[in-house]
């Protein structure tokens, strides 16, 4: 259900969405990767960064004290995700602004070691023959 819903949500984008995706998009935002309409578990998350585990919603006024959106928020925190929310207004008046507190929000993600990370403090020693 939730891919059929992310690909109609991709055809019906509000202006907001539409401005920040054009930032988004195409590796232009820091190199990085962001998705659209992204399904994640029941939900579909406007824009995400997978590898730095990132959401950006972008929401109009329906929104506000939503308990689907508590919910929403809740469950991607729990699998890891950092949710980022900003209302359309915000997007299109200050989308400068915007850039920055998700540049911050990958940045921080970027810098903290994934729970592996000790487990791989040494390289692995060379096969026999590989090394000198």
């Amino acid at each position: 259900m939730s891919v059929e819903r992310a690909k109609a949500l991709r055809k019906q984008m509000t202006d907001a969405e539409r401005r920040l995706w054009y930032r988004l998009r195409a590796h232009r935002f820091l190199g990085l990767k962001f998705k659209r309409q992204v399904p994640i578990g029941p939900y579909v998350a406007d824009f995400a960064n997978l590898r730095a585990k990132v959401v950006i919603e972008v929401d109009g006024g329906q929104h506000a004290e939503s308990q689907r959106d508590m919910d929403r928020d809740r469950f991607l925190s729990e699998q890891g995700f950092r949710v980022l929310r900003f209302w359309n207004d915000e997007v299109l008046r200050s989308t400068e602004e915007v850039l920055e507190v998700i540049s911050t929000a990958v940045q921080s993600a970027k810098q903290t070691p994934s729970p592996g990370s000790a487990l791989r403090a040494s390289p692995p020693s060379p096969r026999w023959g590989e090394g000198n």
